[in-house]
């Protein structure tokens, strides 16, 4: 008897770094001080000793029960960038800018091209954020996960100047609400999307002509990076008061975690375009509106408070990032909470 014939390859994971390498290596900052295959990953915080207060800022997260999509598809690319996304998203919110990211994957079995795939998505979802992938692990876990299932999560590190840390807290009546568009339903509220559809490859496969692609392409779209649009934002002047990132709760309960007491956010519900695969949610499944609102980002994956003079400025901003942003809604001076109306 030995590991392998218990259900660990040793050799696989060896074939799973080598494979891996050439995604990481796309990913390297300056300040990194250590090769893939060590025992931890070294950051040097040297080229931001002229911050004033330095402050770390973290996040971590996991793409959830979308993989079972990605299994269904052999679809194995992507679900790295949903990963990142759900880190990167939050620490920008907090006004950080990502420095380093390390993913975990656990699996039945390690099929090393398999791997391969998966961390060139969180490679992509890296590059997208200009945060290094310095580190992570693959644990192949015979017997607790099925040999064709994984699961996948990450942790991300960013730094921001004390005082230029996002908190809500002069967020002021009369303030402008900007959403930035999402790509779908990004990586929230999928135990509801998989009992909705029939989670079978024909239905998956099958073009739909309202989402223009077919209905699996279309789920599987990976998660929209920010980071990028909210640096434009800071660099063309705008102070950012307020920063929601719309995930899991959608609406209801991830706006009202950016204001302050006595601070209300009116939300207009025709300012932009609900993406289709929203609508053929809701029609399939019954789905009641406020609870649409209440599960999923409904086409909007950031939502950013600022001063209304800077509206210009943050639209231009967004639009010269790559993005869409709206004009979505206001501050008003309520009880802290959110109206869509």
């Amino acid at each position: 008897m030995d590991y392998k014939n218990a259900g660990v390859d040793i050799e696989a994971g060896y074939r799973s770094v080598e494979l891996m390498k050439k995604y990481v290596a796309g990913t390297m900052r300056p300040e990194v001080l250590t090769n893939l295959g060590g025992f931890s990953g070294a950051f040097s915080l040297a080229s931001f000793r002229d911050m004033e207060k330095p402050t770390l800022v973290s996040g971590t997260d996991g793409v959830g029960t979308k993989l079972k999509l990605a299994f269904l598809m052999d679809k194995h690319d992507t679900v790295g960038i949903d990963c990142v996304a759900m880190c990167v998203n939050d620490i920008a919110c907090a006004g950080g800018e990502p420095l380093f990211f390390l993913d975990y994957i656990a699996c039945g079995k390690n099929y090393p091209e398999k791997i391969a795939a998966i961390v060139s998505g969180v490679a992509e979802g890296c590059r997208q954020s200009n945060a290094a992938l310095i580190g992570g692990e693959t644990a192949e876990m015979p017997g607790f996960y099925p040999p064709q299932e994984y699961d996948l999560a990450g942790f991300a590190v960013g730094i921001v100047d004390e005082k230029d840390i996002i908190t809500g807290a002069n967020i002021a009546p009369n303030d402008v609400l900007i959403g930035l568009a999402s790509s779908g339903v990004h990586s929230n509220g999928f135990s509801l999307v998989r009992k909705v559809f029939s989670m079978d490859t024909q239905t998956l496969h099958t073009h739909q002509d309202e989402l223009g692609t077919t209905l699996g392409e279309a789920l599987l779209t990976p998660t929209k990076i920010y980071v990028n649009a909210l640096r434009k934002v800071k660099e063309a002047g705008v102070v950012i008061k307020g920063c929601s990132h719309i995930t899991g709760g959608g609406f209801y309960e991830n706006i009202p975690r950016m204001l302050p007491q006595e601070r209300h956010a009116k939300i207009k519900k025709d300012s932009y375009e609900i993406p289709a695969i929203f609508q053929m949610l809701a029609a399939q499944g019954n789905i009641e509106e406020h609870m649409m609102y209440n599960t999923y980002n409904m086409g909007i994956g950031m939502v950013l408070a600022v001063d209304e003079a800077d509206t210009d400025k943050v639209l231009e901003a967004v639009k010269a990032a790559g993005e869409t942003a709206y004009i979505i809604g206001e501050i008003t001076n309520q009880e802290k909470g959110v109206t869509l109306c």
